[in-house]
């Protein structure tokens, strides 16, 4: 059949609609074959156009397909609020901090959810909770400059921890490094973080130091020593001259605690805490640069209140399981828990210690231990070190030094 134009074919669309509107059921069908041959078009498209009429697709089947949305915007919201207060944890962890929180907001008349609300929250999956979250995650990829240098005088009189060397189901076993708070340059004194991490609960204390120096980092240890949960069974360390120094080594073999260290340029061996260097203190504090005495209250000021909530109210994963078949290694965690959670489970610790800390858990209230943590993260933003202020400083300082040497 051959093609005809667009005018032509309106023209027989035209000349057939007056009978097509007056005729029988039979003379219809006659028609429509009639213009059907003429034109080249479907019957369906031929009776549209001889009535008049558009196709409009049925509203009743777009409703009906599929199923019923579960989980609408008033829940998407209610769980991207508690993401937002869980500092953004993943499906899996959330989903078992959801009923802490929901407990702690009630608890505290922060918040009170309907009961609707509240029933599909805690039945979410953490398939459900990640996909319901897909489109609100925002990823950010900053990097840090490495500031450890070697201590080798002591290297020999420090044993390396190599595998399960530790017995490190008992709390007390802990690793530690420094984060160093210097902005994109490693010249001048600047802010360190000291970051402890218990293997066996995932308990992790910060603790901000003046400098490197062995006296601050080690006065910072004791200061974390002071209100850890549990006493120092074990100290594991980097290769950096703050810690592999004669009075930490002292301490360590007075107290009759194990101190190891992680083979140079490992630092998987350390994975605990370099983990926490990031989740805690890098996501909270970031990469400015931060000196003086002032700048050091504020961030322990801020440390204290961001101790209670990372240890009382965010899940954590183990690794329970690694095994290795032929170039794919399988991974099995264990049930995300709180280090407070995994504290009270252990056995080793104190039934008075353990009393303690859930009169401690009932009295905290999330929300306003989070409006603290804004304010005085706000404080010590104004406290910062822009990069390029600094640069500028460091430029005037070589430009009159080189004038001083002309003179």
């Amino acid at each position: 059949m051959k093609k005809i134009s667009m005018k032509a074919r309106k023209e027989v669309i035209q000349l057939h609609k007056k009978n097509y509107r007056k005729a029988s059921k039979k003379e219809k069908g006659q028609i429509i074959n009639t213009v059907c041959e003429a034109t080249g078009l479907s019957r369906d498209r031929c009776a549209r156009l001889l009535t008049g009429t558009k196709y409009i697709k049925s509203k009743k089947t777009k409703e009906n397909r599929g199923r019923k949305v579960q989980y609408d915007k008033q829940i998407a919201l209610a769980l991207e609020n508690l993401w937002h207060l869980l500092d953004f944890a993943c499906g899996k962890r959330l989903k078992e901090a959801i009923p802490l929180m929901i407990d702690a907001l009630e608890r505290h008349n922060e918040i009170i959810f309907e009961k609707d609300i509240k029933n599909k929250l805690l039945k979410m999956s953490p398939a459900t909770i990640d996909r319901l979250l897909k489109y609100t995650k925002k990823g950010l990829a900053f990097r840090g400059k490495s500031t450890t240098k070697p201590g080798t005088l002591l290297k020999k009189d420090i044993p390396i921890r190599l595998g399960n060397q530790w017995n490190d189901a008992v709390p007390g076993f802990v690793e530690i490094d420094l984060v160093a708070h210097c902005g994109d340059t490693t010249a001048g004194d600047y802010v360190n973080t000291l970051d402890v991490t218990d293997i066996s609960t995932g308990w992790t204390e910060t603790r901000a130091v003046l400098n490197k120096s062995q006296r601050h980092v080690f006065d910072g240890l004791m200061a974390i020593k002071q209100i850890l949960p549990f006493p120092f069974q074990g100290i594991d360390s980097d290769n950096g001259g703050e810690f592999i120094n004669e009075q930490l080594l002292r301490y360590c073999k007075l107290n009759n605690i194990c101190f190891t260290r992680s083979r140079p340029h490992k630092s998987n061996d350390n994975c605990h805490v370099e983990q926490k260097n990031w989740a805690i203190v890098r996501k909270n504090i970031g990469y400015d640069r931060y000196e003086g005495k002032k700048a050091v209250d504020t961030i322990n000021a801020y440390y204290d209140q961001l101790r209670f909530y990372t240890n009382f109210f965010l899940p954590q994963t183990k690794l329970i399981n690694r095994q290795r078949i032929d170039s794919k290694i399988i991974k099995k965690y264990d049930k995300p828990k709180t280090p407070y959670q995994r504290v009270m489970e252990s056995k080793h610790i104190n039934k008075d210690v353990k009393k303690q800390l859930t009169e401690q858990f009932l009295m905290l209230n999330p929300i306003s231990i989070k409006k603290d943590m804004v304010k005085t993260l706000e404080l010590l933003k104004t406290q910062a070190i822009p990069w390029d202020a600094y640069h500028k400083l460091q430029k005037r300082n070589l430009n009159h030094n080189l004038l001083f040497m002309k003179i």
